[in-house]
């Protein structure tokens, strides 16, 4: 369940980066909330994920699916602009994303 309750923070990460943007420097109250609210589930999470899992794995896992998904969400939803490197360092997150979570199953299991 850790596993799950990680995946589903990084997601909530994606949430309040992306409200935070739509808040306006927290000017525009529903945003605003929304914010509050999803950063407060995802530190909540994670949390309760650090209980079971190595922190340099959980914190890492939780970041890049925060980056990645914003970055997503940045170009998806925002029009942010995609270029070359841009794609080759979301490419590059999700690799050491990859890379933590099979270091931390075989550290678990040792």
């Amino acid at each position: 369940m850790a596993w799950f309750y990680l995946f589903i923070a990084g997601l909530l990460e994606v949430v309040w980066a992306y409200f935070m943007k739509q808040s306006q420097g927290f000017t525009r109250f529903s945003p605003s909330l929304i914010t509050m609210v999803s950063m407060a589930a995802s530190f909540g999470l994670l949390a309760v994920a650090m209980r079971t899992l190595p922190l340099g794995a959980a914190y890492t896992i939780w970041t890049g699916i925060g980056a990645v998904g914003a970055f997503l969400v940045g170009i998806v939803v925002l029009g942010e602009p995609v270029t070359a490197l841009r794609i080759l360092a979301a490419l590059l997150l999700v690799g050491g994303i990859v890379l933590m979570k099979v270091s931390s199953n075989y550290i678990l299991k040792a």
